[in-house]
């Protein structure tokens, strides 16, 4: 059974120690997880994260915030050394969390534009697979998961696609590392998002549900049907995690375009997603039952 998860964005940005009791908040609402953005990963104690979450019976999942300073494909040394640097907190930081997974586009930085050439994009790819292979390294021995997640043309110049992130994983060569697959960004960037979710398969590690505008899911014009039948197909048996993002945080406002609020409030969207991603797993699931009883008539 998939555990339906409500990213930090929707209840605080940035994510802070003094947002701890929010998390209660996730929890009324019904949600069985919180994926938590660290942006910064000395503004919150990962061992009164593990017990605020322990004690509202939520699991935890871990973002990472990968600006131009964390450019592990960076064309300069001292930034690559940076990123990785940062990574690996990261994953120290989820271990002592509890949290079994590290999620972003952790292969570049958010914002990164300009067009790459075939030799300066296999440069960055190669740049990108040298760090991630240390840092899946370091995620074994923890006994954690990478998942990178592809982002939009108009974020990022370096992977925008599934099969662009599978060739990164590829190249990384360590089945700790995977993808984490975002409805937002699909939606620009795959011809068939039913098809590119099908190609993922078991590199899935995360799923986010976002709309097409970043607001509730359903109220838009993803194609939701298809999008859960290939996840089961897929065999994805892991979160389905609901992200949005607050209209009164003016960094993030700015970083994302995000020039309207997207919901009411952000309690009504957390609330509606909830319930029409419930329904969702639910209605895949009839139909794969369905599917499996007429194969075997």
């Amino acid at each position: 059974m998939n555990l339906i998860g409500l990213s930090s964005f929707v209840l605080a940005a940035p994510f802070t120690e003094e947002s701890l009791p929010l998390l209660k908040d996730a929890r009324t609402y019904g949600y069985d997880l919180v994926e938590v953005s660290i942006a910064d990963l000395g503004s919150i104690d990962p061992q009164r994260l593990k017990a605020a979450a322990r004690d509202c019976g939520l699991a935890l999942r871990i973002a990472g915030d990968f600006g131009p300073e964390r450019n592990i494909s960076s064309d300069d040394a001292r930034v690559r050394s940076t990123g990785l640097d940062y990574l690996l907190g990261c994953l120290e930081f989820a271990a002592a969390a509890g949290a079994d997974v590290v999620a972003g586009p952790m292969y570049s930085a958010v914002g990164s534009h300009g067009l790459l050439d075939p030799a300066a994009r296999r440069q960055r790819l190669a740049w990108a697979a040298e760090n991630l292979a240390i840092a899946a390294d370091r995620a074994a021995t923890l006994d954690l998961r990478l998942a990178l997640e592809p982002l939009n043309r108009f974020e990022n110049n370096l992977i925008n696609t599934v099969d662009q992130g599978l060739e990164l994983c590829d190249a990384v060569g360590s089945g700790r590392v995977g993808l984490a697959l975002d409805t937002f960004h699909m939606n620009i960037e795959e011809k068939g998002m039913a098809t590119a979710i099908r190609a993922a398969g078991p590199r899935i590690f995360s799923f986010q549900a976002s709309e097409n505008d970043r607001g509730t899911p359903g109220s838009g014009h993803v194609p939701w049907p298809a999008v859960f039948g290939a996840l089961r197909a897929a065999d994805y048996a892991g979160p389905v995690i609901v992200e949005s993002f607050r209209s009164d945080s003016i960094p993030l406002v700015n970083a994302l375009a995000l020039w309207r609020p997207v919901a009411e409030s952000m309690e009504e969207l957390a609330r509606q997603s909830l319930d029409f991603v419930r329904d969702q797993l639910r209605r895949s699931d009839r139909a794969s039952t369905a599917d499996h009883v007429s194969e075997k008539e």
